[in-house]
């Protein structure tokens, strides 16, 4: 399932958007960043390449999409518990803010895996420091994913394709109440079709 929009909106929250290639507030120049928190591990747009280039919010939004389908495949790869939408944006978003070595070798996804839904929220804010030392934008985004990840979200089903339905008009001005003939053959061949696609 693709990402929904309360992950969107929570991402792009938390990286915010800079049109241009920036220092990661963790790393420095070490981990070039622009847009909404790409960096050369995604992918392309490549620092040395585009590194004097200024990002529309379009080209930023298009690049965010391109770089989660990435690390929505490590979040499908490593977790094995059924997910509900909110669940898998949640991770999706902590794994693309720490990287997917974090999310294989975390307690997380022990107990998720596990079964223990509430024990692995339980984990997230324990992911708050970077280079050593806690961060309040840490806290408050794992707190965020926490809380996301704590919501029952709707599984989105996919539709079932079935073949029209033809049926065939009664001529304009025809009580169908009247006109049974004609309404209880559209409506057998209506059932019949029913028949046919299951």
């Amino acid at each position: 399932m693709p990402v929904n929009k309360a992950t969107i909106d929570l991402i792009t929250e938390f990286e915010g958007f800079v049109g241009k290639w920036y220092p990661d507030p963790a790393h420095g120049w070490a981990v070039p960043t622009c847009c909404y928190g790409h960096t050369d591990a995604a992918g392309d747009p490549k620092f040395k390449n585009t590194k004097e280039k200024t990002f529309t919010k379009a080209e930023g939004a298009e690049i965010l999409v391109r770089d989660l389908a990435q690390y929505e495949g490590y979040v499908k790869h490593w977790v094995k518990a059924p997910l509900n939408e909110n669940q898998y944006g949640a991770l999706v978003s902590f794994t693309y803010n720490l990287g997917p070595a974090n999310l294989a070798k975390s307690t997380l996804l022990k107990k998720l895996n596990a079964g223990d839904y509430a024990g692995a929220a339980k984990e997230f804010p324990k992911w708050n420091r970077a280079g050593g030392k806690v961060l309040s934008g840490l806290t408050r985004r794992r707190i965020a994913e926490q809380r996301l990840f704590s919501v029952d979200g709707v599984a989105k089903q996919t539709p079932v394709e079935h073949e029209p339905v033809i049926v065939t008009p009664l001529p304009r001005g025809t009580d169908p109440s009247v006109n049974t003939g004609g309404w209880l053959s559209a409506l057998i061949q209506f059932i019949l079709s029913l028949f046919k696609r299951g």
